[in-house]
């Protein structure tokens, strides 16, 4: 049913993505479909990292990590975007198009006041791509 699996992830928060994670690779097995990291960073300094460069280090390393705690192969890719706060949804349908992504997994919060008056990344993009996209809070 689903052979490309996509999972956004943002390095400032990795203690929230291990059950989105979970999730992919359990439907990852369940199919045997491809898992593919997507971390979108600019080129400029960020809290992460200096570069793009590091920063696709530390992505692979993350990758690696859980690979091996979830059992499935997740493959980074880094994307740079100019400035991720706008264009991050954009990057994300771009690699999912580019790949092939038929079912994008995401990990959310807790919906805050923010929320109420414009759309999370997760709303965004369930709302505007055109593949399912499970949402996981």
């Amino acid at each position: 049913m689903y052979s490309n699996i996509m999972i956004p992830v943002d390095l400032r928060h990795t203690d929230r993505l291990d059950k989105a994670l979970s999730v992919a690779a359990d439907i990852a097995k369940l199919y045997g479909a491809k898992t593919h990291i997507v971390g979108v960073v600019q080129t400029a300094p960020n809290e992460v990292a200096r570069a793009p460069e590091e920063y696709a280090e530390k992505l692979a390393a993350f990758a690696a990590d859980r690979s091996k705690e979830f059992g499935v192969i997740f493959e980074p890719h880094a994307e740079i975007g100019h400035d991720p706060s706008i264009d991050l949804d954009d990057v994300l349908k771009r690699f999912a198009d580019t790949v092939g992504i038929d079912l994008i997994i995401m990990a959310s919060h807790i919906p805050g006041i923010a929320e109420h008056f414009f759309a999370s990344n997760a709303g965004h993009l369930a709302s505007h791509a055109k593949v399912s996209v499970f949402v996981i809070r």
